[in-house]
């Protein structure tokens, strides 16, 4: 019984993080738009999530925004498939939380408040337990 459950636990938590990754990553590249109320979504283009991005690290020149921008979100769209097909959930599910932990860091150290507030450290911290509790690690 116990097992049982753990493993719907382990099935909605690949399912919530990788959509959540899918769904942000459609969002950047503007799939979004058109199906959606503009109110529903965050940045509907690539260069308002590498305006965001940049904002997040100023120091930055803007081409490495975009450069960074590009690498998590690559990142995020093939974590996202690979938590949903449910291959290597052990490493993909560690790989996400520390991915997310970056993106609260970087959150944090703009704006305290932001990182909780969109579950930024709850998501990495689900990850975590993912990786911890999933029955495959091939």
């Amino acid at each position: 019984m116990v097992r049982a459950s753990q493993k719907g636990i382990e099935i909605f938590a690949r399912l919530a993080i990788g959509l959540g990754f899918l769904s942000a990553s459609m969002d950047r590249l503007g799939l979004w738009n058109g199906l959606l109320g503009q109110d529903q979504i965050a940045w509907g283009n690539w260069s308002a999530f590498v305006q965001y991005t940049h904002a997040l690290m100023p120091w930055a020149p803007e081409f490495l925004a975009a450069l960074s921008g590009g690498i998590a979100t690559l990142a995020e769209m093939v974590f996202g498939v690979l938590l949903l097909w449910g291959w290597k959930i052990r490493l993909i599910a560690n790989l996400s939380g520390i991915l997310l932990l970056l993106f609260a860091v970087a959150m944090f150290s703009q704006q305290v408040k932001s990182p909780f507030d969109y579950s930024v450290f709850s998501a990495a911290a689900a990850c975590f337990l993912l990786a911890r509790i999933s029955s495959r690690s091939t």
